[in-house]
This record gives structure tokens, C-alpha cells and sequence, in this order.
């Protein structure tokens, strides 16, 4: 029986679909029909007249006609180039049946002809009607097709132009998707509800009608988008929010009224919209207001009111600046749930890279935990080209397999560029940026705290860079003190400070270590809170947090210039630090800058080694506090490890309550210890005499 109502469904819009082909070719035929009978009537009033037989009479007798042809209906006149009233244009008159006018034009000298009765008068037709019509046809299909994009012409303009993957065309699946578990867990649920809706609308649930991917670009919100899909196996449609804005206005409207006909047709499904913000922006803002886009917005906020969740049509909207949406968008009852899908943590990023490294043949040295620990803020498209950079090099070595050093190197194409190699350095330049880059290092090491040195090297990098220092984080860290904040400053001005010491020269080379140091400073008084002159007052806040994080001043000319000046003694201290440094271990400096010179690359142990020879004291502080750390790393992992088999067997024991007990225990209920809940569960197991005792 359902089959036969799907085939019914099926017969029915393709009867409406040939309906709709025939109107269409009957427009078409209208309109070039239309076109060109006004062009014949233009063309006609354009370049002929007709004149009275008198009028050619006098023509004739003034020696005014050059040709004259006859036919059986009319006299066709061509005026001679003398005639200025009629010059350009052919003349015709009704033919009379004159016997005299044979004799006329032969005594006025003027050639004459009668009409070629060979002449196809179907073919005179044909080349005035029906080939500019045809024309015409193909040249308007042409143009507003183009005009339309992907919306099937004039006719389709308002169309929906989803993609449509149906669920054998989706082989994505949670499995490729790493580093985002929090994300994938909030849409599960998503998911069962697709898969098994009755479990929740027997309750009285109701599905969430949308859910908003928010994250920096690159994180996988589309890739998570497309795997739900997978998941639940079920039609996914997928547009960008830009497909519904065109050039003609009511068309996002019209198609966003396709878009969930369409998907209602096929629920369960998924409907998603990337960069949702392209039609979602607030109306607040009047001064920059879009008729067509707000139009399609409200049709949009429409469509999320109307159509039913216990169908199963759900709506992903995916963006990068969620503080632009409108809040009519946000509120509860469209967008039901925000997911946050945001830069990987180190086990994250580890993940990814098992992922997408799942189908390139790696070495037997290739260590995937030391890629991640040195790609701190990576998301998984970065890690993604860093896999792909590394494969693309050990093909250039001509190895069938991918070494550790490919994937190290790749991390530096990432971040700085390819080598430059056609680029040389004079022997001073080349010795100013080798005590730059150790007054980076130096620095880093003489201070508590910093993250250590991973590599200096001077050899210069397309991206502009003459050489760098990598510093590595021992840990992932989500909180920034004050102390750390101070200490990086004066790292990024190491550089500058070792030139200033060695050459007493102030070079281009630390632009970039000044701007950042410049805005880590600036932030510290004007967003953390790090100033005794401000205290906590909020001078600037960040917008489009998931972009550019530019800050936005929000205090007055005489303020701000107080915040700069709070803003220069943080930088003039972290100098002035810097140089100390500097000039207490000038020894070293000048030691690790000749090694530099020589090797062109150091890496972090080669370094410490050096530094180490002078100050033994900070081998043995740095391997004790690298065994503390180490220890509670591992500590963290197994009280982790403990709790996750405690929800585990949580779980099956709820599982076991639920099939063998008539004792019940309030859901919320909580436990202060494993030995707690466990008394409970012996409880909640009794046998059923011993609960009817109880």
C-alpha cells in the first residue's frame, strides 16, 4: 500500500512536472513571437514607405527612381542617391495595371525588373519569422539562465538549488570526524531522535527544529554536518546562505519556501545551511538594511515556525560570527541548541591526524603525538595540509613512505612557508638575524616559566620570514596569568634587544615581534583586568571572536590615551628586562650565535646543552619539574580512566535495575562516592522478597 501512494506521488509530480514544461515552452514561444513581430514592424517602418501612384509619377518624370521591380500586387521603388526626402529607404505603390508604364521607364533610362516567380515565399517566411524567433528563444534561455545561476532559468529562478545526497551518496560518518567529542555527543541525540523518533514523541519530546554549528573556519562544522547525515541515514540537503540572495527581488524568499517543501517531502532529513550569516544578520542595524535579504530572513524565520519536528526535519546552520545573527534567529524554538565546534586540544589534534593520515603510508618512525604537540591552535584543515604537505615531499624524495621528518617539515611550510632558497643574505644581515633569533631563545630559557625552545634557525622562509625561533608548549594551557602574559612580551622582544646589545642597531627585522608585543600588552590592561590603573574595567571588547578577534574600543579619547600610556610601561619594562638578560649572559649569546652561523638550524636540546653548560643548576630544576609535570599528566589520565569505567558501570547497573527490580531511585539523585552509589545498586538488587520486607 505504501508503495503504491509513493508511486502515486511519483506519477503525480511528474505529471506536474510536464505541465510545468509545457507552460514553460509555451512562454518561450510567446515571447519570441512577440520579439519579433516587433522587430519586423520596426524594421518595416524603418526602411519602407508607401507612397501614392502620383507621388511615383513624379518620381519618375524628375528622374528620381533608380530601380523599379514589378509585381503582380505592388511596384517596388529604390529612389536614386539625388532624392534626399527619400534616401535610404525602398518605396512600393499598388500596381494599376499602367500599359504606359513599360514605355515611361524605358524613356526615363531607369532599370526595371519583374519578380522571380522561383522565389519560395515559404522561405521568405522562414528567414523572417522563424530564425529570429528561434534566435531569440536560444538567446533568452541563454542569458537568464545565467542570470538565474543554478535555479533553472527564468522560469526556476525562485527554484530550490540544494544539493541533495541521499543516503546511499554519504559515506561520512562520526568515524571521520576526531578531535570535536563534545560535539559529536550533543548530536547523537539528533540522531537517535532521527533514526528512532516514537522512543521521544511517545514521551512527549519533540525534536530540536535547529541546531547552530559555531567555530572558527577550518574546525569541520561541515564535515560534522555531513557525518549527522551519515550517521542517521537519512537525505541531507546542502546549500550555502549566499545561494538564496539574487539579483531579483522575492527570490531567497521563494526558495527558502521550495527548500523545506522539498525536505518535508523527504523526511526524515537534514537541511544545511553554511555561513548562515549571510542571510541571518540582524535587522538591527538600519543604516546598512538589505530589502532582499531581510525578506529571506523572515521567510526563513517563517518556514522554522511552521513546519512540524515530529516529522523530522531538522535545520544545521553552521557560522564563523554568531554575534551578527539576528536574535529573532537564536531564540528557542528555531535554533534550539548552539554546538560549539572549536579548536582541537592535543589529544584532539592527535586524532585528526590519525584520521586523515588513515590512507597514507606512514614510516615506522612517525610519531603523530610530537606533530600535534607542535601545532598548538591547528584545526583540522591545517592538520589535514600538513599531512597532505607531508606525503607531497616524500614523493619529491622518491620514498614510498612518509618519515617523521616530512610531517616536521610540513608543519613549517604550514606555519612560515617553504625555504627560500634563491634568497642570500649578506654576511652582516645573516649575522644580525642569527643574534636575533638566539636573543628570542636566550631570553626563553633565562626565564621561568616560558615555553622552551624547540628550534632556531636562519634560513629564510617565503612568508617573509628570515629566520625563526619555534617554542613549544610542555602542556596544553587554558589559562593565561599575568606573570606568563609579561614573560612572553619579553621573549618577542628578545630579538631587538640582542641587536641593540651586540650592534647598538635598531633594524626592520622585529616588526612583527613589536606588533604582536604591542597587542598582547594592549590586552592585558584593556580586556584582562591586568592594570593597577584600570583594575578590572573592561576598556575594549573582541568581536567576531571566531575571525580576526579584533577589539573594539569602548572608552573615551582622554582614556584611551591613558590606556596607551599604561600600554608603553608594560613594554618599555619587558625591554628593559630583556636587555638585562642579555647582557648577563652576553657569553652565551655570542657562543650559541657562532653555532648558529655554522649549522644555520639548532634544534631545542642542542641548545639547553649549551645553556646547560653554564648553569648545571637549571638542567636538574628542569628535569624535576618535567617529572612533576609528567606525573600529574599521568595522574589526571588515570583518575579520568576511573571515572569514565564508573559512568560504564553506572550504566549496566542501571540497565540490570531496570529488568530485575520493582525498587526505584529518583534520577536525580547524586553520590558523593563509588562506595555511596554503591550501596544503592545492592539495594535497588535485592530479590523481590527482601524488597517486599524492606
Amino acid at each position: 500500500m505504501q508503495n503504491n501512494n509513493n508511486n502515486n506521488g511519483k506519477n503525480k509530480k511528474s505529471n506536474k512536472n510536464n505541465k510545468n514544461s509545457i507552460t514553460m515552452g509555451i512562454t518561450y514561444f510567446l515571447i519570441a513571437f512577440a520579439f519579433v513581430m516587433a522587430f519586423n514592424y520596426a524594421k518595416d517602418s524603418a526602411i519602407n514607405k508607401e507612397v501614392t501612384y502620383n507621388e511615383f509619377v513624379k518620381l519618375l518624370s524628375d528622374k528620381e527612381i533608380s530601380k523599379v521591380v514589378i509585381t503582380s500586387e505592388n511596384l517596388i521603388i529604390t529612389p536614386s542617391e539625388s532624392n534626399e526626402e527619400y534616401k535610404g529607404k525602398t518605396l512600393y505603390t499598388a500596381n494599376i495595371n499602367d500599359n504606359t508604364l513599360i514605355n515611361k521607364l524605358d524613356e526615363a533610362g531607369i532599370d526595371f525588373t519583374g519578380k522571380n516567380p522561383k522565389e519560395s515565399p515559404i522561405m521568405n517566411f522562414a528567414l523572417t519569422w522563424i530564425l529570429p524567433m528561434i534566435f531569440i528563444f536560444f538567446m533568452w534561455k541563454f542569458l537568464f539562465s545565467k542570470m538565474g545561476g543554478g535555479g533553472g532559468g527564468v522560469m526556476g529562478i525562485g527554484k530550490n538549488n540544494a544539493k541533495v545526497y541521499v543516503e546511499s551518496d554519504i559515506k561520512v560518518t562520526f568515524d571521520d570526524v576526531a578531535g570535536q567529542e563534545e560535539a559529536k555527543d550533543s548530536l547523537k541525540e539528533v540522531i537517535d531522535f532521527l533514526n528512532a523518533p516514537t522512543r521521544y514523541t511517545e514521551i512527549g519530546a519533540k525534536l530540536p527544529k535547529g541546531v547552530l554549528l559555531v567555530g572558527p573556519p577550518g574546525t569541520g562544522k561541515t564535515l560534522i554536518a555531513r557525518a549527522v547525515a551519515g550517521e542517521a541515514k537519512v537525505p541531507f540537503f546542502s546549500l550555502s546562505g549566499s545561494s538564496f540572495v539574487e539579483m531579483f527581488v522575492g527570490v531567497g524568499a521563494s526558495r527558502v519556501r521550495e527548500l523545506f517543501k522539498d525536505a518535508v517531502a523527504k523526511a526524515p532529513c537534514i537541511i544545511f545551511i553554511d555561513e548562515i550569516d549571510a542571510i541571518g544578520k540582524s535587522r538591527d542595524n538600519q543604516m546598512q538594511s538589505n530589502d532582499e535579504r531581510e525578506q529571506t530572513l523572515n521567510q526563513l524565520l517563517s518556514e522554522m515556525d511552521g513546519f512540524d519536528s515530529s516529522k523530522g526535519v531538522i535545520l544545521l546552520g553552521a557560522t564563523n560570527r554568531p554575534e551578527i545573527l539576528d536574535k529573532a534567529l537564536l531564540r528557542p524554538g528555531r535554533f534550539d541548541r548552539r554546538v560549539i565546534v572549536d579548536r582541537p586540544d592535543f589529544k584532539g589534534r592527535e586524532a585528526i591526524l590519525a584520521v586523515h593520515a588513515k590512507n597514507v603510508i606512514l614510516g615506522d618512525d612517525v610519531d603523530l603525538a610530537e606533530i600535534a604537540k607542535s601545532t598548538p591552535g591547528a584545526v583540522g584543515a591545517d592538520l589535514a595540509n600538513i599531512i597532505n604537505e607531508g606525503a607531497l615531499r616524500a614523493v619529491k624524495r622518491k620514498r614510498k613512505t612518509v618519515l617523521q621528518e616530512d610531517l616536521r617539515e610540513a608543519v613549517e611550510v604550514v606555519i612560515a612557508g617553504k625555504e627560500k632558497k634563491d634568497r642570500i643574505l649578506s654576511p652582516k644581515e645573516r649575522k644580525v638575524v642569527a643574534f636575533h633569533e638566539v636573543g628570542h631563545a636566550l631570553v626563553a630559557a633565562m626565564i621561568k616559566g616560558a615555553d622552551p625552545v624547540h628550534k632556531i634557525t636562519i634560513v629564510p622562509r617565503t612568508m617573509g620570514a628570515l629566520g625563526y625561533t619555534m617554542q613549544l608548549p610542555e602542556e596544553e594551557k587554558y589559562l593565561t596569568s599575568k606573570e606568563e602574559l609579561l614573560n612572553q612580551i619579553t621573549v618577542m622582544l628578545g630579538g631587538r634587544s640582542a641587536e641593540e646589545e651586540v650592534f647598538n642597531l635598531v633594524s626592520t627585522g622585529a616588526s612583527n615581534d613589536i606588533e604582536r608585543a604591542t597587542a598582547s600588552a594592549r590586552s592585558m590592561v584593556s580586556i584582562y583586568g591586568m592594570s593597577d590603573r584600570f583594575d578590572m574595567m573592561a576598556l575594549e571588547s573582541i568581536q567576531n571572536r571566531y575571525l580576526d578577534g579584533r577589539a573594539v574600543r569602548n572608552c573615551s579619547e582622554e582614556t584611551s590615551t591613558i590606556l596607551d600610556e599604561e600600554t608603553l610601561n608594560i613594554i618599555r619594562t619587558a625591554h628593559k628586562n630583556a636587555r638585562q638578560i642579555l647582557r648577563d649572559n652576553r657569553d652565551l649569546l655570542d657562543s650559541i650565535s657562532g653555532v648558529l652561523l655554522e649549522k644555520e638550524t639548532i634544534f631545542g636540546d642542542e641548545f639547553l646543552e649549551i645553556v646547560y653548560e653554564k648553569y648545571p643548576e637549571m638542567k636538574e630544576i628542569k628535569e624535576k619539574e618535567k617529572s612533576e609535570n609528567e606525573k600529574k599528566v599521568k595522574e589526571l589520565e588515570e583518575r579520568r580512566a576511573k571515572k569514565h569505567s564508573l559512568d560504564i558501570v553506572i550504566d549496566d547497573k542501571d540497565e540490570n535495575v531496570k529488568e530485575n527490580s520493582k525498587t526505584t531511585v529518583d534520577n536525580e539523585t547524586t553520590f558523593d562516592s563509588e562506595d555511596d552509589y554503591q550501596d544503592i545498586v545492592n539495594t535497588k538488587t535485592m530479590s523481590e522478597d527482601e524488597t517486599k520486607n524492606l
